[in-house]
């Protein structure tokens, strides 16, 4: 195992360097940078621009250098923890992100806590009862939390939450709360105000793992070891445990790699639409301006825990199920 680990590190270094010049690569595809960006709104604006400064800032940040040099100043300040500055901003990434990092950490981990709460129990059922009114019910509830967008079930939930619960309309917390320090009321505002991210945001993740799940347990109920703990007169429910559902959960497991990322990034459009101060829109807003060191050291930070929880998640694999070997050898 230490030795497969070793081999996955080494891996993961190449992988992160093409990723960063992808990275580096696209972000820079558009005509201009962010400073001609700036320049042509504050033409549109009717507001003139300073020239002068705007050559002196793209000089302080090697604007004018070819784009290998500025690559390699970008990634060997990653090296040494240092995400660079945002120019729309002006404050370094670091100071940006982490404002918005332990908010997009808290929605996400209790979405994820929604998810995994309802589709599971309700994928066991459906499996466990197929054909059933039950399964047909679920099973339809699921396919709406499929088809509906996100950001229509955030209008909805807006519309309601406010009409039947006097919840104020978008952000995390009532307005006379924003910008003040953490205290029991604000805590409870946020709680308040929680549920309807993580309603929206788990519906259509709840979906997809109540299908996954009722679809790998049926496949496990019908085979041969099922079947003959069953004829020996083992109870359903222990039967059901002790193989069966442990076998069905590779999916999830293999899911981890889409999970860490997903905590930190959280979802954008529906970010956008409840008006939360998350992660998501900001790193929308810093494509759309060119603002290069903000957009890029973000979405790094994202790779970085996608291949970490790759490799977490193929070693959880190896542990949770036994025919799952780390490397391919010839069996008999």
């Amino acid at each position: 195992m230490l030795k497969y680990i070793f081999k996955r590190i080494l891996v993961m270094i190449p992988t992160l360097f093409v990723t960063s010049v992808l990275i580096f690569t696209v972000i820079n595809l558009p005509e201009g940078d962010y400073f001609e960006t700036l320049v042509a709104e504050m033409q549109a604006q009717g507001e003139k621009a300073d020239m002068s400064r705007v050559e002196f800032l793209k000089k302080e940040y090697g604007f004018d250098k070819p784009p290998v040099e500025r690559y390699f100043w970008w990634v060997t300040g990653l090296l040494r923890g240092d995400m660079g500055y945002s120019f729309e901003y002006q404050l370094p990434v670091r100071d940006i992100v982490g404002d918005r990092l332990l908010l997009t950490m808290v929605v996400s981990f209790f979405t994820i806590i929604f998810t995994w709460i309802v589709a599971f129990p309700i994928g066991i059922y459906s499996a466990t009862h197929q054909y059933s009114w039950g399964d047909y019910g679920l099973s339809f509830i699921g396919l709406i939390g499929l088809a509906v967008p996100h950001f229509l079930l955030a209008l909805v939930f807006l519309y309601f939450a406010n009409v039947w619960f006097g919840t104020s309309i978008g952000g995390l917390v009532d307005p006379q709360y924003l910008n003040q320090p953490m205290s029991w009321a604000k805590f409870k505002s946020v709680l308040e105000h929680l549920w309807i991210p993580v309603i929206i945001i788990g519906a259509g993740g709840t979906a997809g793992m109540i299908r996954s799940l009722r679809a790998n347990l049926l496949d496990e109920l019908q085979k041969q070891y099922y079947v003959t703990a069953r004829a020996k007169g083992l109870p359903p429910g222990k039967a059901l445990r002790k193989y069966p559902l442990r076998m069905s959960l590779n999916f999830f497991i293999s899911d981890i790699g889409d999970i860490l990322p997903s905590i930190v990034s959280g979802a954008e459009i529906v970010a956008i639409v409840l008006s939360l101060q998350t992660t998501g829109p900001l790193l929308i807003r810093a494509l759309q301006s060119q603002d290069m060191y903000l957009a890029g050291s973000f979405l790094m930070f994202l790779s970085f825990l996608t291949v970490i929880g790759v490799l977490i998640s193929d070693i959880a694999l190896a542990i949770l199920d036994p025919r799952i070997r780390l490397q391919g050898t010839a069996t008999k």
